[in-house]
Formats: structure tokens, C-alpha cells, sequence
């Protein structure tokens, strides 16, 4: 059994080309006439819980020992842990029951908290901070796994969590991890792509920026576990997976990131796993994530998530914490009561309480109060430079053909067509905003502080004699003779997804497949940029020259954008999710059982009024991602790991030291990466690896990366060092053993393989006895 303890740890073999510095704005305390009066004795010196020279847990068990049971199940509850000197609190019905179900929502009293307990405040944040307006608008975290770079990562969870305090919010509800199953999730791009190791390290280093200011303790939540891989009834449905895939692919990113993140607490599902409630679940909660991963944080609802309405006492046994929001399945009467019945101790409460008041003692929010109001504005040019630089490193240049890109601007005009080009009234309800963030709720915030494409394309076509005409690409005929008339066309194709629904398609919304191919036949030299929440299928590839992904990409995608395509920045995201042919080539397109799931009759379609629970069955196992494409030997449009460069790299001369390897031993992946291109660019080198046949997997396995900028004509020997920590804590070489019950590994050869993306080319063994 591990323990993680709530502390930030740090990967050596993952490196950033460039380091992004956070400034942190240091806000003046008021001053007055009194201030010159010697300071009233502090009535919370003397208090246990209050001394910071005792452990966390130390202080959390003196609070709990001075409180009474009504007063340690506030704990439970978002709306009462928080908010210590309220007393009143209404019941919100629980979700999904029948509305014949009899539930009292009458508004009932709660001594107030004991003294000297501080007032905490959430707010969601996988993107940014959403607390309002005046804050910066990030790209979607997809982006953020495009940029394979956790010191960028570490960077903006430092900005968001500077951002969350001074809006008077001290718990950051990010970052969020899902494992791509399927593409056309809603969610897709509020996630951090389909590898466990990518995912897991990016949602750490961001964890541990989040929490990197002592003086402005923010703590951090992992979500959602587990298996909450599709919007569509995702309250009423199961995610039936086997023992191992929920080990290796779904669990394993919590698991790195609670490893080396500093993780205060992690959010369950709406969605049931093997038809048992993830915020339920005994075998979720206690055993995998408390007990054999180790994690000491507490475990919190979705907005009425728990669904045990009628056995409330069943979750909290089972290892839930807290209630988001207001009491729905927990109220403190029903929890009295059924100690009462024996189903439940009071020793149940204290262990959910405990974990809370310790989580959030260890993050520092009982030692520094937040602010008491919020400020309106708290974006800073700073905070904008990482949004840019997130935008910039994130996006992936798929296409390059005949030289199309970067754009020479001199004397040239340029065609910018479509809708999310422009900052103007929205056509087609698309504009610049639309894409600035994914779903609908945060994206209003977008249309204040986005800097639109073509504007920022216009400037710097003008400030070399070039010229631009803009096309909103509403009409066909129209768009095609704008292209026709211009040197090089940019046309930018869309598709909008969020929260509470999947895509029905991976196609861009908007006609843009029409739009784009109706430009590339007006004129060969066209470049498209898509804006996008994850993949995409491209019917018009072949008749394009360029191709730029750039996801969601914030309120900088004008100019990070323009640096792109003009070559003041030099692509060097990598793609985070493999990139399908055509949804018929998703791991899940087998049967409707797999997606989107189907009821006891076999339709996929849920009948009116029923409460009834889709079945979704992950019968693809282990062949996820990547993962699906190798060992089904399906061709992808784009493989995992893969972006172009303006640069070019080769990569030769691989060694993996010691080539037997025993024990603790340290592994050593040494290569040589020479840039033989005319400019200087950054390049993600990536190691995979093949486990012995005797393991059973499906396909290699992403080992780690390394981002190596080189100028032209320079070379590099990398080398991306293993140590045995890394080996050991992050399961780079084991197996999920379903006999064991342990993480294995298996003696023989071990095939390790390097290059630009999954499709690696250099190929060398190790073996392990």
C-alpha cells in the first residue's frame, strides 16, 4: 500500500524547453487611524487547531475532539463546512428519483461551527477561474496537453490559483482527467487527453502551481472519478469495465496525479461503475483510492452525484466525504438517524470529517484567510503571457505541404474566411468567443477579452506590406471567389461541444466541411485552422496544403495564432488524443452496447419517464486511444504524439542502458535529435515502450518525453533518465495483475522505440530477470 502524502513532488525526466514565470500581484492591506494601536491579543493563539507548529492531522483531530457530532457533520456538507457561522439550511431534492418520492426540503437549523474554523470558498477551474468576469480566459486544458510541457502546466495552475484568491475563492475544482474514450464526449477538451502518464503528469504539475503560494493558499481537486467518459445520460448510466483496463487506463491518471501532484481532495462521477455508484462505490473509494493508492485528501460529490437517497448511510461507509453544495442525500437528521439504526458510527463521520478539516489545514486555508471580497478584476498581462504561450505551445501543425506555411506576408494578399476568424456579431451563432473556451456558460466571458484572429492576422500581413480580406464564409459562392482572388487562403473550421451533451459527429459544425472544401477547389494554397475540442474528421485533407489545430484557444488566439502562421513562433504541440479517419474507426464503434450504451430491451433510447440505467460496456478493454489503432491495425488520420515543425528533426544513435536490468535499477533512453531545417524550433521527443508478450498488453506504451529546442544545423544527445521512483510510483513498466491483485512486472525483453510521435521509427531492448 502507498501513502501520498499532501506534498509536491518533482519528475526529473520530463523536461520544458523554456521556463514561464508567474508574477504574482501583491495586494496592499488596508491601513487606518488605528493601525498605530498595539494589536488586540489574537483570540485564536491559544486555539489547537490553530497552531501551526502541530501536524495537520494533529489539528484536525483537536478540532474534531472539540466539536459536537452536529457540528462535525457541517463537515459533510459544502454549504455548512464552509460557511462556519450559518445556521440554516434547506434539503435540495436528490436527482433522478421519482417525483411521486416523498422528500422533505424544509429548512432546518445547525449550531453554528466551532471557533477560529475559516471560511472556504470553491470555484471551478479547469480552464479558468469561473467566479465571475475579469479573469483570464485560458485555452481548454486538451491544449495544455498538446504543450507536453508540465513547467507551462505548473505556470498557468500558478496564475489560476492567483486569479481564484483574489476573487475571495480558496478551492480550485481542477484539473480534470478523463482517458478519451470516446472523442465525441462533451467534455473531451475540459480533459487532458487518452494517455494515463500525459495526463496524469500535466493535471500534477498543474495541482502543484495551484497550490504554489503559501501566502495564497489555494487547494486543488482531481475530477472525476471514474469511468465519466460520456455526457449522454451520464446520471443514469454504468460504465462496466474490467479490473485491469480500470486499473491501467481509467484509475492510473488519479493515481499519478495524486502521486506527484499535491491533490487536497478528488471529486467522484454522476455515473455508476459496474452498477455501482462511483460516489458510492466501497471498491472505488476505500480500497482503490484510499487504501492501495494511498490518497489522505477527501472525496466530494458532483452537484447531487451520490445517489443513494435511500441508504445515504451506504456512501459514507463506502469512503464519501463531503456534499457539494447544498444537503440532498446526506441531511444531518438522516445520518443521526441511521447511527442510530446501527448502520453507521459516529467513528463513520469522524473519518469524513477528518479528512476534510486535515485536507484543508494541509493546503494552508486555516492559516491565511482569503480576502473578504472579491475583487472584479483579476487577469494580469502576466496571466495573459501564460494564456498566449498555452495557445502558442498547445496548438499542432498537421499539414505542411509546398512550403504554404509560414505565411511570407510581403506583398501578398491573404484571405481570412469563417465565422471564429472575427470578433463581430455572431454568424451562424459563431464568432471568435464561441471558441474561445468550450460550452456555453464560460464562453460569454470570452467575448469581452478575446483577441480575434483576424485582427491580429491583419496587423502583422500590414507590418510587412501585406494585405488581408475577410469573408465570413456564410455563403459558398462568395467564399470561393474570395479565395480565388487572394494569394494564400486561411479558413478557419469550427466545432462547439460542453457539459451535458456529446457531439453526434466529429465533423465541423456550421458547414465548415463544405466551406472548406468550396475554398481549397477556389484556390490550391489554402491553410486551415481548425478550433476544435478535440478531434476532428477531414473529408477535404487532400486538397488542402496546411492544416494548424489550435483547439479552443483562449482570449490570446488571436496573436498566438498569427505568431504561428507567420513563423514568429515555431509549431511544437504533439497531439494528446489520436486523430480517427472516420467515427467508424473509434475504439467504440463496435456495437451500440459500447456506445452509447443500451437498456435491459436493447435500445439505446431511453424511454419517457424512465429511471432505468443505460449499460455502457467497455467490451475494447485495454485498446483505448492509441492503444486500439496498433493492435487492431487501424490507420489513423493523425497518430497520438504527432505534430510538425517549421524546423525538421531527425532522430538516431539510441542506446537503453543498463540493457539488463534488475531490482531498482535506473534506466538511461539515450538518443541523438539533430534539427537539419533552416530555423531554430522546439521538438517533443518521445520514448514508448513494449512490455514482454508475458504481460498481455495490447500495444506499446507511452515512457516519457523530453522538449529539446535546437537551432538549425545544431544536434542534442538526450537522454530521458528512468529512475527507480519513477519506474516504481508512475508504473511505467507494470501490469495490472487481476491474480495478484498487484502491480507486476514481467520478466523478459522489453522493446524500447523513440521519435516524434507514436509512430516511432528507432528501436532498441532492455531486459529485465
Amino acid at each position: 500500500m502507498k501513502i501520498r502524502h499532501l506534498t509536491a513532488r518533482s519528475l526529473t525526466w520530463c523536461v520544458a524547453a523554456a521556463a514561464i514565470t508567474v508574477s504574482t500581484v501583491v495586494v496592499p492591506s488596508a491601513t487606518s487611524a488605528t493601525d498605530a494601536a498595539p494589536a488586540a491579543a489574537d483570540p485564536c493563539a491559544g486555539v489547537p487547531w490553530m497552531d501551526s507548529t502541530r501536524s495537520p492531522s494533529e489539528r484536525a483531530r483537536a478540532l474534531l475532539d472539540a466539536s459536537s457530532l452536529d457540528q462535525k457533520l457541517r463537515w459533510l456538507n459544502e454549504q455548512a463546512a464552509n460557511d462556519p457561522a450559518r445556521t440554516v439550511f434547506a434539503r435540495q431534492r436528490p436527482r433522478n428519483i421519482p417525483a411521486s418520492d416523498p422528500i422533505d426540503t424544509t429548512s432546518f437549523t445547525m449550531p453554528a461551527q466551532v471557533s477560529c474554523t475559516p471560511a472556504i470558498a470553491y470555484a471551478d477551474g479547469p480552464q479558468n477561474v469561473n467566479a465571475g468576469s475579469g479573469v483570464t480566459y485560458f485555452p481548454a486544458p486538451i491544449a495544455q496537453a498538446a504543450a507536453w510541457n508540465t513547467d507551462l502546466a505548473h505556470a498557468k495552475g500558478a496564475a489560476q490559483s492567483d486569479e481564484a484568491w483574489l476573487k475571495s475563492r480558496n478551492v480550485l475544482l481542477a484539473p480534470g482527467l478523463a482517458s478519451g474514450r470516446d472523442p465525441r464526449n462533451g467534455r473531451t477538451s475540459e480533459y487532458l487527453g487518452e494517455d494515463a502518464l500525459l495526463a496524469g503528469l500535466t493535471a500534477a504539475a498543474g495541482s502543484r502551481g495551484i497550490t504554489s503560494n503559501p501566502e495564497r493558499p489555494v487547494s486543488s481537486q482531481l475530477k472525476h472519478l471514474v469511468g465519466n467518459e460520456q455526457e449522454l445520460d451520464r446520471q443514469l448510466s454504468s460504465s462496466n469495465v474490467d479490473q485491469r483496463t480500470l486499473r491501467e487506463i481509467y484509475t492510473l491518471p488519479f493515481e499519478i496525479g495524486i502521486d506527484r501532484g499535491n491533490v487536497g481532495s478528488v471529486m467522484c462521477g454522476f455515473n455508476a461503475l459496474n452498477n455501482d455508484w462511483t460516489c458510492g462505490s466501497h471498491t472505488l473509494l476505500r480500497r482503490i483510492l484510499k487504501t492501495e493508492i494511498g490518497f489522505k485528501g477527501f472525496v466530494m460529490t458532483d452537484f447531487g452525484s451520490t445517489h443513494q437517497y435511500k441508504i445515504p448511510a451506504s456512501s459514507l461507509k463506502a469512503g464519501l466525504d463531503q456534499e457539494l453544495n447544498a444537503w440532498r442525500e446526506w441531511t444531518p437528521q438522516i445520518i443521526k438517524d441511521q447511527i442510530a439504526a446501527g448502520l453507521i458510527t459516529e467513528a463513520d463521520v469522524d473519518d469524513a470529517a477528518f479528512r476534510v478539516v486535515r485536507s484543508h489545514i494541509a493546503a494552508g486555508l486555516f492559516d491565511v484567510a482569503k480576502p473578504a471580497t472579491a475583487q472584479p478584476v483579476v487577469t494580469t498581462p502576466e496571466h495573459k503571457v501564460v494564456s498566449r504561450a498555452v495557445a502558442e505551445q498547445g496548438s499542432v501543425l498537421l499539414k505542411n505541404e509546398s512550403g504554404v506555411l509560414p505565411l511570407q506576408g510581403a506583398g501578398e494578399t491573404i484571405a481570412v474566411i469563417g465565422p471564429t476568424a472575427a470578433k463581430t456579431a455572431a454568424t451562424g451563432d459563431a464568432d471568435a468567443s464561441s471558441v474561445c473556451t468550450y460550452g456555453t456558460a464560460l464562453t460569454s466571458g470570452c467575448s469581452e477579452s478575446v483577441v480575434a484572429p483576424l485582427d491580429s492576422i491583419r496587423a502583422r500581413a500590414e507590418s510587412q506590406g501585406g494585405s488581408v480580406v475577410y469573408n465570413n464564409g456564410s455563403d459558398l459562392a462568395s467564399a470561393a471567389a474570395t479565395a480565388a482572388d487572394a494569394d494564400v487562403v486561411v479558413v478557419f473550421g469550427y466545432y462547439k461541444e460542453g457539459e451535458f451533451s456529446d457531439r453526434a459527429n466529429l465533423s465541423l459544425d456550421g458547414n465548415g466541411d463544405a466551406l472548406v472544401s468550396a475554398v481549397a477547389a477556389a484556390n490550391p494554397r489554402t491553410v486551415v485552422v481548425l478550433q476544435t475540442g478535440g478531434p476532428v474528421t477531414m473529408p477535404w485533407i487532400d486538397s488542402v496544403q496546411g492544416i494548424l489545430e489550435t483547439w479552443y484557444a483562449g482570449e490570446q488566439m488571436g496573436p498566438a495564432i498569427a505568431a504561428l502562421l507567420f513563423g514568429d513562433v515555431n509549431p511544437s504541440g504533439k497531439l494528446p488524443m489520436t486523430f480517427p479517419k472516420s467515427v467508424a474507426d473509434l475504439p467504440t464503434a463496435g456495437s451500440p452496447a459500447q456506445y452509447p450504451g443500451v437498456f435491459a430491451n436493447g435500445s439505446t433510447t431511453r424511454p419517457a419517464g424512465s429511471f432505468e440505467v443505460r449499460q455502457v460496456a467497455y467490451s475494447e478493454g485495454m485498446k483505448v486511444g492509441y492503444r486500439w489503432y496498433a493492435s487492431e491495425n487501424v490507420e489513423p488520420l493523425f497518430p497520438f504524439g504527432y505534430g510538425l515543425s517549421y524546423a525538421n528533426f531527425t532522430y538516431s544513435h539510441l542506446q537503453i542502458t543498463p540493457t539488463t536490468a534488475k531490482g531498482k535499477a535506473e534506466i538511461r533512453v539515450r538518443f541523438r535529435l539533430d534539427n537539419d531545417g533552416l530555423v531554430a524550433g522546439t521538438e517533443v521527443a518521445q520514448a514508448y515502450v513494449r512490455l514482454p508478450g508475458a504481460a498481455g498488453e495490447p500495444s506499446k506504451r507511452l515512457l516519457g518525453w523530453k522538449r529539446v529546442t535546437l537551432q538549425p544545423g545544431e544536434f542534442q544527445n538526450v537522454q530521458i533518465t528512468l529512475s527507480p521512483s519513477d519506474i516504481s510510483d508512475l508504473h511505467l513498466l507494470d501490469y495490472w495483475s487481476t491474480a495478484s491483485q498487484e502491480w507486476e512486472k514481467a520478466e523478459g525483453t522489453y522493446q524500447v522505440t523513440v521519435g516524434g510521435s507514436f509512430d516511432t521509427a528507432l528501436s532498441d531492448t532492455f531486459t529485465i530477470h
